[in-house]
């Protein structure tokens, strides 16, 4: 039967310290059954590690129900663990970018981006239109900021990862948006290299739920083959009611 060391031992408990403190959680909230909590000062939520030996595999469990829904396929493990979801890993790597996940989408998510622009507008003026700029200007940073956590500093479409290359492009756009809620929250959001967020922001490519591209007619057939992508985009519920309203709304079908 699958279930943590417990005790966890030495190199199991310096393992998981290690994974930890690596990726952000750097707080030891104690032990229980085998299992470590960790928290962070600057991410959401708490996570429990444990090791089932000194080789593995790996246990990861969360408590924070909107990160744990963004962890894509990851294996679940066949145990309930102290957290809502709990996650299995054959090797440290993939416990280490399974934690990586963890820590981007707990800076990210729920609401850290607004909480983040209105500490940073606190105070500003905002009677005119040139002090209206200055601040959407901000909130546009922080967004961008946010959704290079969220979707790991890379297009999700072509894997470019060159910073200069990346477009913060939001899906119902800052103008359409009834509150700074919706402009920041990174479900309104995709970071796409620049060649696909000009196609995007002008209608002419969406994405539908399995999140695969849709060219419009308006686009050539040069341009469409010059769009090159990998993989679709890992989308939640969240993006595909926003991408609804982008099909309806902006897509020159």
């Amino acid at each position: 039967m699958l279930r943590p060391e417990d005790p966890p031992g030495f190199v199991v408990r310096t393992e998981l310290q290690k994974a930890a403190s690596d990726n952000g959680f750097r707080l030891l909230h104690g032990s229980a059954r085998g299992w470590l909590q960790f928290g962070s000062t600057t991410a959401h939520g708490q996570v429990w590690l444990a090791g089932v030996t000194r080789r593995g595999p790996w246990l990861l469990s969360l408590d924070h129900p909107g990160i744990a829904a963004e962890m894509g396929d990851r294996e679940a493990a066949p145990l309930a663990g102290p957290g809502i979801s709990t996650f299995l890993f054959a090797t440290l790597s993939d416990l280490y970018d399974a934690l990586e996940r963890v820590y981007r989408l707990g800076t990210s998510l729920p609401d850290a981006p607004l909480r983040n622009f209105r500490a940073r507008t606190e105070g500003l003026p905002q009677k005119t239109e040139a002090e209206r700029l200055v601040v959407q200007r901000v909130g546009q940073d922080v967004f961008r900021m946010a959704l290079l956590d969220y979707w790991n500093g890379r297009c999700p479409l072509t894997g470019i990862a060159d910073e200069a290359l990346l477009r913060a492009s939001h899906i119902v756009p800052w103008k359409d948006c009834p509150d700074d809620a919706e402009r920041l929250d990174v479900h309104n959001g995709l970071l796409l290299s620049a060649l696909w967020d000009a196609a995007f922001d002008r209608g002419l490519v969406t994405f539908d739920d399995e999140g695969r591209p849709l060219f419009s007619r308006g686009l050539s057939g040069k341009a469409r083959t010059e769009l090159r992508w990998q993989r679709p985009l890992t989308l939640t519920e969240a993006h595909r009611k926003r991408l609804r309203w982008h099909q309806e709304h902006v897509f020159a079908d």
